[in-house]
């Protein structure tokens, strides 16, 4: 089970590390999204791997700690709201700039509101 958690926490990881490297939004956004998922795997392993452990000390005499799944939860939830926002932002650059490269890179073609905006200074 131990060795399965480890492949899943590494390829979670691997991926989404190569997703943020990327050229475009989108992948960007899932890689962050792969990487958090690794992150919380990790948090969830770290309280030890047992099936049917009760979170209660003395009920017991084996017993799983509360603690990393508060964390994960947690995690989860400012996952989501991490990747909404960024959904929102890529789409709102996407919008303005007519292109979706992360990396800085302007394309040949201009935005519409530059070339708006040089017209009417024109006039």
């Amino acid at each position: 089970m131990e060795l399965a958690f480890a492949l899943a926490i590494g390829a979670l990881t691997a991926s989404g590390v190569y997703l943020l490297l990327r050229a475009r939004t989108f992948p960007v956004v899932i890689g962050l999204t792969l990487l958090s998922y690794g992150v919380n795997l990790f948090l969830f392993s770290s309280g030890r791997l047992a099936t049917g452990g009760q979170p209660i000390i003395g009920s017991t005499s084996q017993y799983s700690d509360p603690l990393p799944q508060a964390l994960v939860l947690t995690a989860i939830v400012i996952g989501f709201a991490m990747t909404a926002f960024v959904v929102v932002l890529a789409l709102r650059n996407l919008a303005d700039n007519e292109d979706d490269h992360v990396d800085g890179y302007q394309s040949e073609r201009t935005p519409k509101l530059k070339t708006e905006e040089a017209e009417v200074s024109e006039k």
